[in-house]
């Protein structure tokens, strides 16, 4: 379950061509705590609760990205991961699903499949959407806010409504209750928080009569999230009086992974890469290139000012690993966990499916303690380079008692 460094290249995306700029990492970097939020910012109320140890674990999957003929090894590297782990949540960290669905029964039963070892085990859990979630849309009708309504039915799910007027859907600010705070008291105290973001699907045809031909088509956070975070993260801190440590989690990574990798914004040379991991502290594996958008939204920025999110952690490209630190916040992937969706090249193609834990500690200095991989191979589960399907689908199971 170790994290091994390279360097082998894996190239699916020749839009990537063109980095784009780092503009926002030449802003000025505020440190005080200052801020005002806006009249609409409100922080929640803690939703989880640490362990009476002072403990907490969170999985990533991410990529499960399969249709309703789920490979059967991504449920069982799921069931495998969330019974030797035992978290208290879980992220499916964007693209739940692929394109490949042709009904609206087809997208529930693809989602269901991805969904149900959570919902067995009463394990809290949530999403992201990706790029792919509504690739099927057009035939199937089955948008993201339709899939958010029918997995928020799931006795388990704890994904926010959509806020209106928001970019995304679904942006979530979850609290995590600290275990020291009185048996007897009704005082919320949170301890921790987690961040969930809709980080889009895919550029516009144009912006102001300009093409994105050449560019990377792929979306980006919107400046109207990264206010919606700046402004729950003060109004976070106002409520209860101190900033709150975080992890925030989003489908496609930021251009500051790129420039972690190689501690250089325009050069990409090996020994810029060496150098960045000593200075970055960088490991696991980087097989192709990261594919953000063609602009840089800020959000990175925006965690330096705030300081209160230590990781931001993604997918989307499914054959990288890699962790590191990058001006003291944690930039990092999961691995792709689906066995349907592309991998590395020939019998190697299933070798990196997996997931990330986060492991909390009310009792360590920083809260958040550590992250690691754990990989199929672990279990012992099947690795060839074939597909296995799930048919007939698995039936679907909502509405436990307590929830709609």
């Amino acid at each position: 379950m170790t994290e091994n460094n390279s360097q082998a290249k894996f190239s699916r995306r020749t839009a990537l061509a063109a980095a784009g700029t780092l503009g926002a990492l030449g802003l000025t970097i505020a440190t005080s705590t200052a801020g005002t939020a806006a009249p609409g910012a409100k922080a929640p109320k803690p939703t989880l609760t640490f362990r009476a140890d002072g403990t907490f674990k969170v999985i990533q999957f991410n990529d499960t990205q399969d249709d309703e003929q789920t490979d059967r090894r991504t449920i069982e590297l799921m069931e495998r991961t969330l019974d030797s782990e035992k978290p208290d949540f879980v992220v499916i960290n964007g693209d739940v699903i692929n394109g490949g669905c042709v009904t609206e029964l087809e997208v529930k039963q693809a989602l269901n499949h991805v969904v149900a070892p959570m919902e067995s085990r009463s394990i809290p859990w949530a999403v992201t959407f990706g790029n792919h979630d509504e690739d099927s849309a057009a035939a199937t009708g089955m948008t993201e806010s339709k899939m958010l309504k029918f997995l928020q039915d799931y006795a388990c799910n704890i994904n926010a409504d959509s806020i209106p007027g928001l970019t995304g859907t679904s942006n979530t600010q979850l609290l995590i209750q600290s275990a020291k705070s009185p048996a007897k008291s009704n005082a919320k105290n949170p301890a921790f928080g987690l961040w969930l973001i809709d980080t889009g699907r895919y550029a516009p045809d144009s912006i102001n009569g300009q093409d994105f031909a050449e560019y990377p088509d792929w979306d980006w956070v919107r400046m109207d999230q990264v206010s919606w975070y700046r402004e729950q993260s003060i109004a976070t801190e106002k409520k209860y009086g101190k900033k709150v440590p975080s992890l925030m989690w989003g489908h496609i990574a930021l251009h500051e992974h790129r420039a972690m990798w190689f501690a250089s914004i325009d050069s990409r040379t090996e020994a810029d890469h060496a150098r960045a991991l000593t200075k970055h502290k960088i490991v696991g594996e980087r097989n192709e290139d990261e594919c953000p958008g063609p602009f840089n939204s800020g959000l990175f920025n925006a965690f330096l000012e705030r300081g209160d999110v230590k990781g931001y952690f993604v997918g989307h490209d499914h054959v990288n690993t890699y962790v590191g630190n990058y001006y003291g916040v944690e930039l990092g992937y999961g691995p792709g966990s689906g066995f349907g969706a592309y991998g590395l090249s020939g019998a190697e193609r299933n070798r990196l499916r997996g997931a990330r834990v986060f492991e909390l500690d009310e009792n360590h200095p920083e809260i958040y303690k550590n992250t690691r991989l754990v990989f199929a191979s672990d279990f012992g589960i099947d690795l060839s380079a074939n597909r296995q399907i799930t048919a007939p689908a698995q039936p679907i199971t909502q509405g436990k008692p307590g929830k709609k």
